[in-house]
């Protein structure tokens, strides 16, 4: 049965205009996106068999665009498309946390910087730089590792804060595993940051570490 022949409150897009985005399933969020489906399915069930087929929706949102392409009904341009709409959600959030300090707006920190991190299949290492208000003045990348270590020189950390006239920083790293525990070297890390930031007035605020679920917050555990 094609959606034109759902009741209107059932069918994907009204539902989203009368309850809003949240109310919808991930294969109602999916069907809209495609907007149409296949021979013998309809939009919704073709994301819903697009899901199964991944797993899940992040892990079709993660994949390359040969294993996106290779799926019924995919293709690069509908790749091009999503990771568009990617882009304008991350830089949506970047704007966000702009305007506030970002002591201020902690979820919307940690929703931004995992949406920057958690996709990398290595581990890699950035800074949120801020002014002396506690505003983002940017996020830089500065380290890019292996798929459980990256190697972290805090020269090149005090340099770039230097740079961008940060009056203080978030540190942030991935855990591709998905597991956000603070081993021993990450406080270690942390702690020899904090050091060298602090000859040059810089302060280190937390140590964000991203996996799966919410990142963890050094700072509130304690570790810093």
């Amino acid at each position: 049965m094609s959606i034109r022949d759902w009741p209107v409150a059932e069918r994907p897009r009204e539902k989203l205009l009368e309850r809003g985005a949240a109310s919808l399933s991930d294969a109602e969020l999916l069907a809209i996106f495609l907007r149409t489906g296949v021979a013998g399915r309809s939009a919704v069930d073709l994301s819903r068999h697009l899901l199964n087929q991944f797993g899940s929706l992040r892990a079709l949102l993660d994949a390359s665009l040969v294993t996106f392409s290779g799926e019924l009904g995919l293709g690069p341009a509908k790749y091009a498309q999503l990771q568009a709409v990617m882009e304008m959600a991350r830089r949506h959030m970047a704007e966000s946390i702009k305007r506030d300090s970002a002591l201020e707006s902690p979820l919307q920190v940690r929703n931004y910087l995992k949406a920057l991190l958690r996709h990398e299949p290595h581990e890699v290492f950035g800074c949120l730089f801020l002014d002396n208000k506690h505003r983002v003045l940017t996020f830089e990348i500065l380290f890019y590792g292996s798929i459980n270590t990256a190697q972290v020189y805090p020269r090149q950390v005090v340099k770039r804060a230097l740079a961008n006239n940060a009056a203080s920083l978030i540190l942030c790293h991935n855990h591709p595993s998905g597991v956000t525990d603070a081993s021993q070297s990450d406080r270690e890390l942390t702690h020899r940051l904090k050091e060298a930031l602090a000859l040059v007035d810089v302060a280190v605020l937390d140590h964000l570490i991203i996996g799966d679920g919410d990142p963890l917050s050094m700072a509130e555990c304690g570790m810093m």
